[in-house]
């Protein structure tokens, strides 16, 4: 546990400020007995769909909760990670679309980069996320991504990152992200500027899972034994 100095918490039922703690969590791999190739890949896979799901992409309620062994007559035993490939669109817009790219490579390379974004620009996506195994990228391929951030973002997750999902660990707050609409209001309510705000790190684990951006701001609620629950924003750097 380590705080941030200098910040302060809104607290949105009360209206009032407090001194805020950072908790930075370290995320361990669930040990398992089945430790075969496929219970991990379907393990990555309901993350991830949960994943597109809390961001507002379209999931039906079947692929979230298939199982294991509907998960292996689907995809096969073991699957070939291509085979995985999943493309979502927004609720709100079918328009903004999603990758989830699941490459076969141990270390993924310029070439396969290139053709993920090959893939991308025919379909007028901008955006996807690469489930990587524990080699990640060559550095040529985070050279490519990085280049081409201002344009395409491809996020990147490595596998044992992906066998739990965060926000469903105890010890992780609700995390609900604000509309623009509804952080402007926010702002306005209790005559803030954006600076004046906890600050998250786009690095964040939480931050990652919901794929937020520089400006976006979170509604962060935990349980109080005083107040019911205690709320805080914090914007994202």
């Amino acid at each position: 546990m380590k705080p941030f100095n200098g910040l302060v918490d809104l607290v949105a039922d009360r209206g009032c400020c407090g001194n805020y703690d950072h908790h930075v969590l370290e995320l361990f791999v669930i040990d398992t007995m089945d430790d075969s190739e496929t219970y991990k890949l379907w393990r990555i896979r309901k993350t991830i769909l949960k994943m597109c799901k809390d961001r507002g992409y379209l999931v039906m309620p079947k692929e979230l909760e298939q199982s294991l062994e509907d998960f292996k007559a689907t995809v096969g035993d073991p699957p070939t990670r291509k085979d995985l490939l999943m493309v979502v669109n927004h609720e709100e817009d079918p328009a903004d679309m999603l990758y989830v790219f699941f490459p076969e490579e141990e270390k993924v390379n310029m070439k396969t980069v290139r053709a993920y974004l090959n893939q991308m620009q025919q379909d007028s996506t901008y955006r996807a996320i690469l489930v990587l195994q524990e080699k990640g990228l060559t550095p040529s391929a985070k050279t490519a991504i990085a280049e081409l951030s201002c344009k395409y973002t491809l996020e990147c997750f490595f596998e044992n990152e992906l066998m739990v999902n965060i926000t469903e660990h105890q010890l992780v707050p609700q995390h609900n992200v604000l509309t623009q609409e509804e952080k402007k209001e926010l702002l306005e309510r209790y005559r803030l500027k954006e600076n004046q705000l906890p600050k998250m790190q786009a690095s964040d684990p939480v931050a990652r899972y919901y794929g937020l951006r520089r400006g976006q701001v979170v509604r962060i609620t935990r349980p109080s034994e005083t107040a019911g629950r205690y709320i805080t924003y914090r914007i994202v750097l």
